[in-house]
């Protein structure tokens, strides 16, 4: 069986931690990737969602291949700057982990959103998990666009035929919310640690 859109990021997650329980660079980086083809079922709904997502998994995959075994912990991407007092800077890889992880919350809302409630219209899942998660982030210029983008959101019934709606998908969000949310409390709750919770773009 070929298992739905979230397996392979399901399967990655048990990866993640270190057998001391460290977040690891690359896998926690490609679970964040797998997720990537499912921001694309959306169509151009979600397009500056995926493009932003994509591009802070770059930056930060770029910092992490330039020496493997020093960035081996996510974490360690970020301290440098941070003692450098850089980490603010809008090309900073702790910018990257901050945007990268926001993005990951609006998903999982999106998804918790479908899943609790069968009767709400795509749209509305998606609007709903981005007044919850990204708006407090965004000016007015980023909300906007995300609100003009909403409109281009496909039929729930359909997105739900594009993504393979079957009993192991509606499972497999359950444990993609369930398992995924506690990785990126622990990001937020470092980033809070070292004064970037309340960036704002």
């Amino acid at each position: 069986m070929a298992g739905s859109v979230f397996t392979s990021a399901l399967e990655g997650m048990k990866h993640v931690k270190s057998e001391n329980g460290e977040m690891l660079t690359k896998h926690f980086l490609d679970v964040c990737k797998q997720l990537l083809p499912v921001l694309d079922k959306f169509g151009a709904a979600l397009s500056p969602v995926k493009s932003d997502v994509a591009n802070n998994i770059s930056r930060l995959e770029t910092k992490y291949s330039s020496n493997p075994s020093e960035f081996n912990l996510l974490y360690s991407l970020v301290r440098p700057e941070i003692e450098a007092k850089t980490a603010k800077s809008s090309s900073s890889c702790t910018n990257a982990l901050l945007w990268l992880t926001r993005g990951m919350d609006y998903l999982v809302e999106l998804f918790r959103n479908l899943h609790d409630n069968p009767d709400w219209p795509l749209s509305k899942a998606c609007t709903e998990a981005y007044n919850k998660t990204l708006k407090k982030w965004h000016n007015w210029i980023a909300s906007s666009g995300f609100s003009v983008g909403i409109k281009l959101a496909p039929e729930r019934k359909k997105f739900m035929e594009i993504i393979g709606e079957t009993a192991d998908l509606t499972s497999d969000i359950q444990k993609f919310c369930t398992n995924f949310s506690p990785l990126l409390e622990e990001n937020h709750k470092f980033l809070d640690s070292v004064g970037m919770g309340n960036l704002k773009a």
